[in-house]
């Protein structure tokens, strides 16, 4: 296995969290490099569901680290909800460690994400509102309060009273809200300070000696590879890098010492929140998807937005991340379909495209280009390998592959992580 990256190939929510897990357990090293809990991972281990936020997976396993690195923004609160969550069924979490380097979430960034996206009315961008956007405002503003700020609690008071005194101005003048107590955020910040200082440690070295040691070290992405800041559907993304290459900056590692990268995606495709959505089934049949792939958020609880599988994007997650593989999740939900589409191209204006759009005014509008395929009626839930998987089920697997021009390496048929298919 040795060094593996995992990235959504779509718009996040593809089911990363059973293949993480997968992975995980032949891991010594799983890392988190980006985001905050805004993302959420389900995972089913021993009759037991753990629904995990900013925590690695392979926390669930009792010889693998985990790390929360550098690029990551963490509340503190709730990163202590999920340990002690975790500490309820006698989970080791000595194994966790958190970088000195990320950024903390405060009570005025959860505000201010809530007002702004009042205040945008119809033109919200749809955030999870938990603060993670101005968390990585503060960081880009150079006025951020970090781990290693959180535990000097002479620094942190320093650092605290001056952006209390910003953010408040902010908060009540510009948006009408209600300001934040300094007193309150300083006591109770102090005490999640006090908990999580023995994990605080600079990850990036850690990391870096698992690798030359020749660990199995595996870098688990959250969000997908069109919800990227820089690359995604602007505006209409999250406010980190889910691609590859933010391992490199989230885990202080270079871009050589990845030897592999796994794209996850859905045999269909979903998404949360606005913005364009070239292949979406406002129809009985994206309704029919939604319900049987439990197309929920686990962060939110929000309904996901279905369409057939797009592989235009695909391939735009294969060529921005560089990906060597992909696991297709949820193939079983397209079982009872008498017909399958995948999207090979969009048409707009009389003119058909072949790339993911750079600018999302020129993806608004855009019709899908479809291929069809036959669909099957057997239960492939039970299947143990590709080669019980009915033909016309292979045949929209080797359609994706030769589309997309990727292999597929595992398949997913079902939510139990013995439900998945080594393709080769």
């Amino acid at each position: 296995m040795a060094v593996t990256a995992l990235v959504g190939a779509q718009w996040g929510d593809e089911g990363k969290g059973k293949i993480i897990d997968i992975l995980a357990e032949k891991s010594d090293m799983v890392v988190r490099a980006q985001g905050g809990n805004n993302a959420g991972h389900t995972v089913v281990a021993d009759g037991v569901t753990y629904k995990l936020h900013l925590i690695p997976s392979g926390i669930l396993y009792k010889n693998t680290v985990c790390v929360i690195g550098n690029g990551t923004v963490v509340d503190p609160a709730v990163v202590l909800a999920e340990m002690d969550e975790l500490a309820k069924y006698g989970v080791d979490l000595s194994r966790l460690k958190i970088d000195a380097r990320a950024h903390v979430i405060l009570p005025y960034h959860i505000s201010i994400d809530e007002l702004s996206e009042a205040a945008r009315g119809s033109g919200d961008i749809g955030t999870t509102k938990k603060g993670i956007g101005p968390c990585y405002m503060d960081k880009a503003e150079r006025i951020g309060i970090r781990m290693c700020d959180l535990i000097n609690l002479s620094v942190f008071r320093e650092k605290l009273a001056n952006n209390v005194k910003i953010k408040n101005d902010i908060i009540v003048k510009l948006y009408g809200g209600k300001p934040v107590d300094f007193d309150r955020i300083y006591n109770d910040y102090t005490a999640y300070a006090e908990r999580l200082a023995k994990y605080v440690c600079d990850t990036s070295v850690l990391v870096y000696d698992a690798i030359k040691a020749g660990k199995n070290v595996l870098f688990e992405g959250a969000q997908g590879a069109l919800l990227d800041l820089d690359v995604g559907t602007y505006p209409y993304v999250t406010s980190s890098h889910p691609v590859s290459g933010g391992f490199c900056i989230g885990a202080g590692v270079g871009p050589t010492l990845i030897k592999d990268c796994i794209g996850i995606a859905k045999a269909y495709t979903t998404r949360v929140g606005k913005g364009p959505f070239p292949t979406e089934l406002d129809d009985e049949i994206g309704d029919r998807i939604r319900n049987l792939g439990a197309e929920f958020g686990t962060t939110t609880g929000r309904p996901r937005r279905c369409g057939w599988l797009d592989a235009v994007i695909l391939r735009f997650a294969v060529r921005v991340n560089g990906l060597t593989g992909i696991a297709l999740n949820k193939l079983d939900t397209l079982t009872g379909l008498k017909t399958l589409k995948i999207c090979v191209g969009y048409k707009k204006n009389g003119a058909e495209l072949r790339d993911f759009p750079s600018d999302i005014s020129e993806l608004e509008g855009c019709e899908p280009v479809y291929e069809e395929f036959e669909g099957w009626t057997e239960d492939i839930t039970s299947a143990k390998s590709v080669k019980d998987l009915p033909k016309a089920a292979m045949n929209y697997l080797k359609a994706v592959e030769k589309l997309i021009d990727c292999p597929v390496k595992m398949v997913g048929v079902g939510p139990d992580r013995t439900q998945n298919l080594e393709m080769r």
